[in-house]
């Protein structure tokens, strides 16, 4: 069947129409799609209040305080893991190393590693282990605490465990998963740890959120 000569018409717009919106985006630095927010959320007025990160105080390897103000107007992806582990966790800190020389250079990112076994790994054991992935600066910060507290914000704060518990001693979190959380405390997105494919979206991600900030900046001068 042959087509009309108006079908020739848009079959030639459809595309330029697409390249001239491409176009456009590229030119004002607005985003061609935006990240998803995670967790529970309730309308407040005619606004969505999406999910946040409590606070909460841990210890770095630099026997450091971290809290909200650490994190305060950066990106950060933050795991959970414990320095003994010889299953999941090395394949995850290695894929981290990655994300970590690619942003690390970077005022506004950050990676938080917080241990499930504090009674372990204290804090000169989290120094010796963020020296071994060769960490110097206070980029990516291994943080230790209480376990309760720690255990509370897997689950609570970072939603990255579903599993009911206290954090007590019969009490155990081991997940592959990492959480990306923007620079107002919202998660955007999950990413399998031990996933090179995923580890490249969490790249992929991490850089989209760095625009959108960017043209929220652009747009409100």
């Amino acid at each position: 069947m042959k087509l009309r000569p108006s079908y020739y018409w848009l079959l030639l717009l459809i595309p330029a129409l697409f390249i001239g919106w491409y176009l456009m985006s590229e030119a004002d630095n607005k985003p061609r799609w935006t990240l998803p927010y995670f967790g529970p959320r309730h309308a407040e007025k005619k606004d969505t209040l999406y999910h946040s990160i409590p606070a909460f105080k841990f210890t770095s390897q630099y026997n450091e305080p971290v809290d909200l103000a650490t994190v305060k107007g950066k990106i950060f992806v933050t795991e959970f893991f414990f320095s003994t582990c010889q299953s999941i966790c090395p394949v995850m800190n290695n894929n981290l190393t990655k994300i970590y020389k690619e942003f690390g250079k970077r005022d506004d990112f950050l990676i938080l590693s917080h241990t499930v076994d504090p009674e372990t790994d204290s804090v000169a054991v989290l120094r010796d282990y963020a020296d071994a992935h060769g960490v110097k600066d206070k980029k990516w910060l291994f943080v230790t605490g209480t376990k309760p507290e720690l255990y509370h914000m897997a689950r609570k704060g970072y939603l990255l465990n579903a599993d009911n518990g206290k954090g007590d001693a019969d009490d155990f979190i081991h997940t592959q998963n990492f959480a990306l959380v923007d620079k107002d405390l919202h998660i955007r997105g999950f990413y399998d740890g031990t996933d090179s494919l995923e580890m490249n979206r969490l790249t992929k991600e991490i850089k989209t959120l760095f625009q959108e900030y960017d043209y929220r900046k652009n747009s409100d001068r």
